[in-house]
């Protein structure tokens, strides 16, 4: 199967291009960053002169333009698609019912300060007790459950601020 890799430009132009078409490019490397480039017999010299591996990042010179691209690989692609992300952190205000079930035990109030890994309250479902914890440091800013209230799946159970 070839690999596919989407890469934009300048956050506007989005490009698609297959492992075997990259291969095809017609290139030479002709030092450490800069490269050579032949597209419909014309010649382009290119310069990678910022590079972040890690993001996959670059800033190219191409004919003294430049230019900002991201590339994503196949991997990058598919965590995308499940609403992933990787190497950023995203903030918590939310906690839902991870399922349909009634509430055992609410263990915080409005304005209680809690630490990542507090335990917030004990969701029973499908026979199981179920210890809903705090995802990071923060105030309870509300709780929208009692004790023995029946919740359905991704109800709001408490709101952090």
């Amino acid at each position: 199967m070839d690999k596919n890799y989407k890469v934009k430009v300048n956050d506007t132009l989005d490009f698609e291009f297959s492992e075997e078409e990259i291969r095809a490019l017609d290139t030479q490397k002709t030092s450490d960053k800069r490269y050579h480039l032949l597209k419909d017999n014309r010649s382009y010299t290119a310069e990678v002169f910022k590079s972040d591996f890690l993001n996959r990042i670059y800033k190219i010179k191409i004919n003294s333009n430049i230019y900002s691209v991201k590339i994503n690989n196949d991997l990058d692609q598919l965590i995308e698609e499940m609403g992933l992300s990787l190497g950023t952190s995203q903030q918590v205000n939310d906690i839902k019912a991870p399922m349909p079930g009634l509430i055992l035990e609410v263990n915080v109030k409005e304005g209680d300060e809690v630490k990542e890994g507090d335990y917030l309250l004990v969701l029973e479902a499908m026979k199981m007790e179920n210890t809903l914890t705090a995802p990071r440091d923060g105030v309870v800013k509300s709780v929208t459950v009692s004790k023995s209230d029946t919740v359905e799946k991704n109800q709001l159970l408490i709101e952090m601020e």
